[in-house]
């Protein structure tokens, strides 16, 4: 298993919440101006710099409602930004913190027990794969080692 692919939220998606719509609780975003410092953008995956309009949403990176379907709190730009091309390198903005937790997850979107381990940055690339040894895992989770807040999404290619 050599090659990953890093994923971001669908633009379908975001352009949902950008347009007006509600979150995963069915709340409207909050809206906010970023400080500049660390509010990476899950669309784009770009850092909202200072002074940008941002939304705080709920957000489920699962498609049904079930015990491992975890919700929580994303940063996405006001504006609408230009999708995060799918891709086999870390994106740019996975290099602001120093380590984040990875988790995989099976066929039926339900956490592999014992897959899950905080790594430092430059291990990401290196545990996920080594994550993708296991046949049981379909896709693997990025997200914040201090927070849990989903980051990005990881794939075979």
């Amino acid at each position: 298993m050599d090659r990953l692919t890093f994923l971001a939220i669908d633009t379908e998606a975001a352009r949902t919440i950008q347009r007006g719509g509600p979150d995963a609780y069915g709340q409207l975003p909050m809206k906010a101006v970023s400080d500049g410092d660390g509010m990476p953008c899950r669309h784009c995956m770009k850092n909202i710099e200072d002074g940008e309009d941002y939304l705080i949403l709920a957000w489920r990176p699962f498609p049904s409602h079930q015990p491992f379907a975890e919700t929580g709190p994303i940063f996405l730009h006001a504006r609408e930004c230009e999708a995060m091309e799918p891709g086999p390198k870390v994106p740019e903005v996975l290099h602001q913190s120093p380590r984040y937790l990875l988790r995989g997850y099976g066929n039926d979107d339900r956490i592999v027990y014992g897959s899950g381990k905080v790594v430092p940055q430059p291990g990401i690339e290196a545990y996920a794969r080594e994550l993708f040894q296991d046949p049981a895992i379909a896709y693997v989770h990025v997200r914040s080692a201090t927070n849990n807040c989903f980051q990005a999404r990881i794939e075979r290619a």
